[in-house]
């Protein structure tokens, strides 16, 4: 299998030229962010107006941070440095307030997408004669559609079946002997749970190799899948801000996540102090984009925990590795691979004239997914009127969550009072996963 296309030796190089190879594409990147109405404003209060104004890699440090706040602020077309039509594709996540983050690609950009996701499908051992099912959802959201092309690029046959529909993954999974799954490891424990229910036993797939991510997961239930299933599971970590899957994957010897230096510049900072992180100390992970024209970012706080591996790797490839994400530094909530926060329910909810003041968010472990159960208060005559308008309201409440968040929670009313009352700050979240 020819997987030279992507230039291989970048994976291999030395620390001395990778960081000039950076360094020249960090000053390309500043001079594309220039171009956009953000950046401009941004780097000129810094006292950048060009490239020539970043002569070595720490003058990174110089640009102030960007975060999720910059890119809602931005929308929708603040941060867009080339003109729309040599845009074709964008990618959006829901924010908090309604306003979503939209990161645009030009086709280099794709290309380049593409090259990366191809890289961190081959660095696991797959390629041609593989079978590829994407359990991912299609769409806005970045885990479907970026592995799809990258693994198509490097050879793999690949079946996007999206998510969900446990019964139709089998049937395929059989007819078509997939060797190779993307899921949220959440899912593939629910896989495994309802093999038998389903009419399926183990030894009718031909599975071998999974790639999780979309949510965090600990080494056990990594090694409890592979054992489950008989598979090796590689992880994998990518955010929507630095095009989506595989910013960093592991290698065969599942050591850490290689990311990809040749495309993103790492940093590790302290998030209470902003201070750079010393070396093996957890930190936030700050991450500028190096090879993207449309949509490019600088000092990105991703709000992701993790730590810096700066050893070298027994694969070979130079390019520094960070461990699993150790959790986050926001109140963002992960739910069956979909990043929720409780101020999009709250928004929703509260529109609602039938709602009262008060509600909780409640997550639990249902078998190996998770269960959403909103419980909101509603005024007291809404309990007098007949139960089919109850249940009406019920139905409506949460068609019009799954319409915002892609999650189709359980639903309880409750009269006044029923719900707890904090004083000081509501505790509106109870997350019982931690307690498994």
């Amino acid at each position: 299998m020819n997987i030279r296309y992507w230039n291989r030796e970048l994976e291999t190089i030395d620390r001395s030229s990778l960081e000039k190879y950076q360094l020249e594409n960090l000053k390309e990147t500043v001079s594309w962010a220039l171009k956009t109405p953000f950046y401009k404003k941004r780097l000129g209060e810094a006292g950048i107006s060009s490239s020539d104004d970043i002569k070595k890699l720490s003058d990174i440090k110089k640009i102030p941070f960007t975060t999720k706040d910059d890119l809602r602020s931005a929308y929708p077309y603040g941060l867009l440095a080339l003109p729309k039509e040599e845009v074709v594709r964008l990618h959006a996540s829901s924010g908090t307030t309604g306003t979503p983050t939209v990161i645009y690609h030009s086709q280099r950009d794709l290309d380049r997408w593409t090259e990366l996701v191809s890289r961190s499908v081959t660095m696991i051992g797959c390629g041609k004669g593989d079978v590829f099912q994407n359990m991912m959802t299609y769409g806005l959201f970045t885990g479907g559609i970026g592995l799809h092309y990258g693994a198509e690029k490097a050879g793999l046959l690949v079946i996007p079946v999206s998510s969900g529909n446990t019964k139709r993954q089998f049937k395929f999974m059989k007819d078509f002997q997939t060797t190779f799954v993307h899921a949220t490891p959440s899912y593939m424990l629910h896989l495994y749970s309802k093999i038998e229910e389903e009419g399926f036993k183990l030894s009718d797939f031909n599975l071998k190799k999974s790639m999780g991510g979309a949510e965090p997961h600990s080494e056990d239930m990594r090694k409890k899948i592979e054992s489950l299933f008989n598979i090796d599971m590689y992880n994998n970590y990518g955010l929507s801000e630095m095009n989506g899957p595989c910013v960093a994957t592991e290698c065969v010897y599942k050591d850490d996540m290689h990311i990809w230096e040749d495309s993103f510049y790492l940093e590790m900072i302290n998030p209470d102090t902003l201070e750079e992180s010393g070396e093996g100390e957890s930190g936030e992970l700050v991450i500028s984009t190096l090879r993207r024209q449309a949509t490019p970012l600088l000092r990105y706080r991703t709000r992701d925990l993790s730590v810096i591996n700066p050893q070298p790797c027994r694969c070979g490839r130079t390019h520094r590795r960070i461990s699993r994400i150790k959790g986050r530094t926001d109140d963002m909530l992960i739910i069956n691979g979909v990043n929720v926060f409780p101020s999009q329910i709250e928004e929703i909810i509260m529109k609602m004239p039938e709602i009262g003041t008060n509600y909780l968010i409640a997550i639990e472990k249902s078998g190996a997914l998770d269960k959403l159960t909103v419980k909101t208060e509603v005024g007291p005559d809404i309990f007098s009127d007949d139960a089919r308008d109850l249940n009406a309201l019920r139905h409506r409440i949460k068609d019009n969550i799954k319409a915002a968040i892609s999650i189709s929670p359980n639903v309880e009313l409750h009269e006044p009072g029923v719900l707890p009352v904090h004083e000081g700050k509501a505790k509106r979240v109870i997350d019982d996963r931690k307690n498994d």
